[in-house]
């Protein structure tokens, strides 16, 4: 009977180890796959930057989620350029570590410009993360984590002068679907008194011009309507054939002949697919030149729509900020768009209260804005921030009450024009872009139009990525309200 019983009993064994065997295969696939969150605060560049870092992971083992609850590696993405967004963020990081009481093999980092800038200060000093990385060094996450892993904390802030994760494809994360970021650049030269970024994204390197076509190009395939082009200054985007960026005039002739300047980059995208709109930001006025004004008046996709920060009206204060041009010339620049472009929307960076202001160049700020005619403006009190010129050179000695008087001065002479032009804008129609809900509604679609001002109308049989001609009704200072009358397949 025994013999009878020893085949069965050597069936069931082989069974048992299979399924043992398989249960070892499941438990390790399920260990090796693990939730990502990524948060992210600051300029368009960090939230692209984030996508670069979400495609990484991804090629290692990692899935994104959307609830912070669910993740095993929580990573913020940071701006520096004031103050107020560092406190934020810090204030973000003491309310995640709370969650390691639920989950005690969460990993917390810190990734983007506040990481660069702080460095081991959030590892040694407050202890509120695991991990420190600074933006170019997002290829080292995967061996970040490793490390932690292993019970060590983590900590990678090279810069680099070649790095622009050229080849990665972002994934797109909370996208509509319709408009996306593409990276052309990294890094700025600028070294403008009151800015941290030169010391937090280290210095300017161009991506490869076929990289970034090749980029705009699946966008296209994948049904995007619309791409930004970023970069601390796209006007000094400059691709010869590799290295860090060379200025043109020290190009060898046959480096200038196979150049691509942002010009001519335009150009090529808007070449990509003519239903496509091309945006970018942001220009520096030094550089933004005639050739790239006519390329944007010359393609119906390109929008025109150009962000050209000013910082001040005041030339005195311009030349304590290190921007290299006057409050005449910067004028003359905006006039000159606006000979060649017409209708090009132009909006506006503007700091109160910035070293030694006096009432006298704050009004000059003012006037700047009334003789600009800006659609709108990113308006700031000026905030010292450690490292830079300003900091070391200059003393903060506008007081807080001042800054913030006069930047509500600055708020409200920005409104006014704002509301005028959009009041102006009544009665014509524009080409809109669809992107989503209005806030306010899900009955309707908000869009913007060629000068990227917000519009709101009627969902009624329209959808995101539909090109709607809209009439408007009426408007407010930051949006305009109307009503569908023709559908277009282009911009």
């Amino acid at each position: 009977m025994g013999d009878n019983l020893s085949p069965i009993i050597f069936i069931f064994a082989a069974i048992r180890m299979e399924t043992q065997l398989l249960e070892t295969t499941i438990n390790t696939v399920t260990q090796k796959i693990k939730n990502l969150y990524i948060e992210s605060y600051g300029c368009a560049m960090n939230f692209a930057d984030s996508e670069v870092v979400a495609s990484i992971l991804l090629e290692n083992g990692y899935n994104t989620t959307k609830n912070e609850e669910e993740a095993d590696v929580i990573l913020i993405n940071t701006c520096s350029i004031r103050e107020n967004a560092e406190q934020r963020i810090r204030h973000r990081l003491i309310h995640l570590r709370a969650n390691k009481k639920r989950n005690n093999e969460l990993v917390i980092g810190i990734l983007g410009c506040m990481a660069e800038r702080l460095k081991k200060n959030l590892l040694e000093e407050e202890k509120l993360v695991d991990i420190v990385a600074g933006p170019d060094s997002y290829r080292d996450l995967p061996k970040l984590l490793n490390e932690v892993e292993d019970g060590n904390k983590s900590i990678n802030v090279i810069l680099s002068l070649e790095e622009t994760y050229a080849e990665i494809s972002p994934t797109r994360l909370n996208s509509n679907g319709v408009t996306a970021f593409v990276s052309i650049m990294r890094g700025c030269d600028n070294m403008c008194s009151f800015c941290v970024v030169p010391f937090t994204r280290g210095r300017e390197r161009s991506r490869d011009s076929e990289s970034i076509v090749k980029e705009v190009k699946e966008l296209s395939d994948l049904g995007y309507k619309e791409v930004t082009l970023l970069g601390q200054n796209v006007d000094s985007y400059l691709w010869f054939g590799g290295g860090p960026k060379k200025e043109f005039v020290n190009l060898t002739e046959e480096e200038q002949t196979k150049s691509v300047n942002f010009a001519k980059l335009l150009e090529m995208v808007a070449l990509v697919d003519d239903s496509m709109r091309i945006r970018f930001s942001t220009s520096h006025p030094k550089d933004i030149s005639d050739e790239v004004i006519y390329t944007i008046a010359k393609f119906p996709n390109i929008c025109k729509y150009i962000h050209l920060p000013a910082q001040s009206g005041n030339s005195r204060i311009l030349d304590l900020m290190n921007r290299n041009y006057t409050r005449e010339w910067y004028i003359g620049k905006v006039n000159r768009i606006r000979e060649i472009i017409p209708n090009c929307g132009i909006s506006c960076d503007i700091i109160s209260g910035f070293c030694t202001e006096t009432e006298e160049d704050h009004k000059d700020t003012l006037s700047l804005i009334e003789l600009s005619k800006f659609d709108f403006s990113y308006m700031y009190n000026y905030s010292e921030r450690p490292g830079t010129l300003a900091a070391r050179k200059l003393e903060d000695d506008v007081p807080e009450v001042v800054k913030g008087r006069r930047l509500q001065e600055i708020i409200a002479t920005q409104n006014a024009v704002s509301k005028l032009k959009n009041k102006n804008r009544e009665g014509k129609i524009f080409r809109v872009l669809a992107e989503g809900f209005s806030k306010k509604s899900n009955n309707d679609l908000k869009g913007r139009n060629d000068e990227n001002m917000v519009v709101i109308f009627p969902k009624e049989n329209y959808k995101p990525g539909d090109y709607v001609d809209v009439l408007i009704e009426r408007s407010s200072t930051t949006s305009l309200i109307g009503i569908v009358v023709g559908k277009s397949e282009k911009p």
